[in-house]
């Protein structure tokens, strides 16, 4: 912990009251009685007559000081909740949309078991139902003005409002672009003609005042609520005005818009203050007279350390010092989509539950505070829990005056304090307990230089061994990180043993150590990185500083002879000898400096240290992921794709339009697809100063066409041409560069060409008028905006800003070698324009095989659009070769451009088969060649 923070805490006439009861009788709970000693505590809530009774008594006589809490906070629930809605509603559109027999069945259904309801019971329904909508809002509206609760008001009459506006857009939607199935799902006709709406315009607004206000959480406001909706739905049932669909998604947009409202405006803080907490702590039997908020280190990770609840050092009018955690449930909520992808994503490497009550959490943190002193550990003393309302609970600890690992000086952690704590996990080990957190702020040291561990709340009781000897593994890398490496396993050798120090190598892998962790291990990275690219400028500018000096010797002494005939071919052949041996001699130097600048990296030190204790240690990393991110991603484009390729390619008849092919034109689809390795090549040469052969350029290029199915398109093929181009014999900072000069010029062309085809298409229609279509002015104010946003975020500037400075950092000198080079820059751009061109005139080349007669032809301008739109498109997305993504984008982009879906679809496959999957085979027999002669 830091040092308190002191601020003013009387704040609860600043700020809402720890619940919004408070307003009117100022409520907290506390529960246990105080304990001497590691004794179970028994938790209740303390009446609001008791507490409030005990705030006032304290009020001149008790100062809690803490940094005031913000007035609102941005729920995780509430954004977990507004996914679950959009989601729900999607999930109804869809089945309104394909499953229409389940539909029609269902309201044949419900028609007939309503056909016997009396029209005295349906109007009488009717008209409370329609009174009572609008009454019930009022009354609760009342009810909490009284109470002084106007924010929950404010929230709510704002949610309707919203929700009035996304049920205009829906009922406009569906009644004039909806597909015939949802119109039908959704409506009915009326008998005056016209159909129902399909949102209903005063219920939605009704459910989101109700949602965004509360009612649902309390007990009686909540059975009136339920038995308007549902006298409602029935009445506009069974009277023909809607349908069971329009009544679900009704409630569905309601619901989904309060909560999305909640998490944008934020919900009011009921977070309990240094008040409560000073009267919590008088009501278990303390006599408390200062509590000051501590704060953990600002750098640290908020994922990891905003779930551990917030801390205060209380003062006693008797008695030593009290360490106390308070924890409620937004802070508990912090940090629950991590988990929970953790949880997805992972083998058995999360907790058990991704959120648990906080009932659930205090009995847990409780038990691994007794079990932890019970294996003999050195944990702070649990003397009493409480619960402060029924949205926080409070921990209270025995003070143990010391500072944390993270906040002491690398030479103040001996030896012996290294031994220390790592007999701390030997304790919690030979119980089977676990700490799961074992980074630096949770080893805290007394001023005897003890070791205690803390912040037991995320730990496991009989854990199993795999989470055990991830322990170790963290704890290797947080002392490895401060101490080095060697120190680290030498501590924990002599504690532990080499046997349980070379079982944790395995799992010695980034994703089984902790977010800031893997954070800090990150930055070192870059780090170690800068300084290798810096060793590299630096042998570099060297080496030609002292070729430049033996230059000037040498012309200072006369020059070397030159002649002609025989005398100037000799004299030219050792020139270009010894050029030859000054670049040998530069790339000697500089492979010196950057292998004297090369740096291991921490986990890989700390393998080989206890390599040497046990050299037949398994290394082999454990795989701990059960799914990666990138194969989720393709799995959910792919369905996608797969989806929409379906719904096209089952429409088109696909027999006659095979048939009418002309075969002439797929011959020149397949030349152009040829050719297009060709200006691959010359794009790639033309930002490399170097000599490359031109052929085994255009073998590697077509090597991509397999790397390219095995990895995302703008990932493998930068990889396989960095690595040809090292092993051509350029240097390796260069051949990076090199790469990026030509992915940056061709973005840059990408650009440039998709606007000028895009301004074309506009004029193309009205060719006496220069005024570009509406697409692109749309294009071009999106991107603008685009932006606007990034220059007006500081984290996005920053994101930016960093990656294009070190982008640049290596690019730019590279492009001041080539643009010395005129031949080799106008190659370079050439090739760009020729490939792009080429990969038009093949999609151009697979639309004419199956175009008929009767099929209007595409302009190159309109082709060219679709094509860089959805080249775009296929670079970005993570599948491999684009998959998905570009088929999507080439068809829908062909049909909107006037192309039929009976062409668009087998012109794109056509033009897929030829450049992607066609050249799978030679792109592999290329590659092993490659690989067999050292060349990859």
């Amino acid at each position: 912990m830091q040092p308190p923070k002191a601020a003013d805490a009387s704040d609860a006439g600043e700020r809402p009251q720890a619940a919004p009861e408070s307003s009117a009788s100022p409520r907290a709970a506390a529960g246990t009685s105080r304990a001497d000693g590691p004794t179970t505590s028994t938790t209740g809530h303390l009446a609001g007559s008791t507490l409030a009774s005990a705030e006032a008594a304290l009020t001149d006589r008790v100062s809690g000081d803490e940094p005031l809490l913000p007035a609102r906070v941005h729920r995780p629930s509430d954004l977990m909740r507004l996914l679950i809605g959009i989601a729900a509603i999607g999930v109804l559109l869809a089945i309104a949309a394909f499953a229409q027999g389940t539909t029609t069945g269902l309201e044949d259904d419900i028609s007939k078991g309503t056909e016997q309801a009396p029209d005295l019971l349906i109007k009488i329904a009717g008209l409370v139902s329609s009174i009572a909508v609008l009454l019930v809002p009022v009354a609760f509206a009342i009810e909490r003005l009284i109470k002084r609760d106007g924010l929950r008001i404010a929230d709510g009459v704002l949610a309707a409002v919203l929700a009035h506006g996304v049920t205009l857009a829906t009922d406009l939607w569906v009644s004039r672009t909806a597909p015939g199935t949802i119109q039908d799902a959704l409506t009915q006709p009326q008998t005056t003609g016209g159909l129902t709406d399909p949102v209903h315009g005063y219920l939605a607004p009704v459910i989101a005042y109700m949602t965004a206000v509360g009612m649902a959480r309390r007990p009686r406001w909540r059975v009136v609520l339920w038995v308007v909706l549902l006298l409602d739905a029935f009445a506009m049932l069974v009277g023909g005005y809607t349908t069971p669909f329009s009544i679900i998604l009704t409630v569905l947009i309601g619901w989904t818009v309060a909560y999305g409202t909640l998490y944008a405006v934020g919900s009011p803080n009921v977070r309990p203050t240094g008040q409560h907490l000073m009267a919590g702590l008088r009501h278990v039997g303390f006599r408390p007279v200062a509590a000051m908020r501590t704060e953990d280190a600002p750098d640290k990770d908020s994922t990891d350390q905003g779930d551990r609840g917030r801390r205060y050092l209380v003062t006693l009018e008797d008695g030593p010092p009290l360490d106390v955690t308070v924890v409620d449930r937004e802070q508990q909520a912090q940090g629950f989509f991590y988990r929970a992808w953790r949880r997805i994503t992972l083998r058995t490497l999360t907790q058990r539950r991704s959120i648990q009550s906080l009932r659930q959490a205090l009995e847990q943190e409780a038990l691994l505070a007794y079990a932890a002193i019970a294996a003999g550990a050195n944990a702070p003393k649990l003397i009493a829990t409480s619960e402060l309302g029924p949205d926080a609970v409070m921990l209270v600890y025995e003070h143990i005056g010391g500072r944390s690992l993270d906040q002491m000086e690398d030479e103040e952690i001996t030896d012996d304090l290294v031994r220390s704590a790592w007999r701390q996990v030997k304790a919690l080990q030979s119980r089977r307990i676990a700490h799961r957190r074992l980074t630096g702020d949770a080893l805290l040291v007394d001023r005897s230089g003890r070791a205690f561990v803390t912040d037991l709340r995320g730990g496991e009781i009989a854990a199993g061994d795999l989470v055990l000897r991830m322990d170790v593994a963290q704890l290797l890398t947080t002392l490895g990180l401060r101490v080095g490496a060697e120190r680290s396993v030498a501590g924990a050798l002599a504690v532990l043993g080499p046997d349980a120090v070379a079982d944790c190598l395995p799992l010695l892998q980034p994703i089984a150590l902790s977010r800031s962790t893997r954070a800090t291990l990150r930055r070192i990275a870059r780090e170690r990185s800068q300084r290798e690219r810096e060793a590299v400028v630096e042998a570099s500018q060297t080496a030609k500083q002292a070729k430049a000096e033996q230059a000037s010797t040498e012309q200072a002494a006369g020059g070397p002879a030159t002649g002609s005939g025989a005398g100037s071919k000799a004299g030219s052949k050792a020139e270009r000898k010894s050029l030859r041996t000054e670049k040998q001699a530069e790339k000697r130097a500089i492979d010196d400096a950057l292998e004297e600048a090369r740096e291991e990296d921490l986990l890989a030190q700390i393998r080989r240290q206890v390599l040497l204790i046990r050299p037949q240690a398994p290394v082999e990393p454990v795989r701990l992921e059960r799914i990666k991110p990138r194969t989720l991603f393709s799995f959910i484009a792919g369905a996608i794709a797969a989806y929409f390729l379906i719904s096209q390619v089952t429409q088109a008849d696909f027999g006659t339009v095979v048939e009418q092919a002309e075969w002439g034109w797929v011959a020149a689809a397949l030349g152009f697809s040829a050719l297009s390795y060709v200006a691959a090549a010359m794009s790639l040469l033309g930002f490399v100063p170097e000599r490359v052969s031109f052929l085994k350029t255009v073998q590697a290029q077509v090597a991509g066409s397999f790397v390219k199915i095995v990895a995302p398109a703008a990932v493998g093929g930068v990889a396989l041409n960095t690595r040809f181009l090292q092993r051509a014999g350029v240097r390796p900072g260069l051949a990076v560069a090199s790469v990026g000069a030509s992915q940056l010029f061709g973005l840059g062309a990408h650009i440039m060409l998709l606007a000028l085809f895009g301004y074309l298409t506009g004029t193309e229609k009205t060719p006496d008028s220069l005024t570009p279509s509406r697409t692109v002015i749309a294009g071009l104010l999106t991107v603008a905006v685009l932006v606007l946003v990034v220059t007006a975020i500081p984290f996005l500037r920053k994101f930016v800003v960093t990656r294009v400075r070190s982008l640049f950092a290596g690019v730019v000198p590279r492009m001041l070698d080539v643009v010395q080079r005129p031949q080799k820059l106008l190659t370079g751009i050439g090739g760009m324009l020729l490939l792009t061109g080429l990969f038009v005139l093949c999609l151009d080349a697979s639309i004419r095989a199956f175009s008929g007669p009767d099929v209007p032809q595409l302009s190159y301008a309109s082709i060219a659009v679709v094509f860089l739109a959805g080249n775009a498109l296929g670079s970005a997305a993570p599948t491999p070769g684009g998959m998905g993504a570009v088929e999507g984008a080439l068809t829908l982009g062909l049909i909107a451009v006037g192309l039929p879906k009976e062409v668009a679809a087998p012109a794109v496959l056509l033009y897929r088969v030829m450049t992607l999957w066609l050249p799978v085979l030679p792109g592999w027999i290329a590659f092993n060649q490659l690989t067999r002669k050292g060349e990859l």
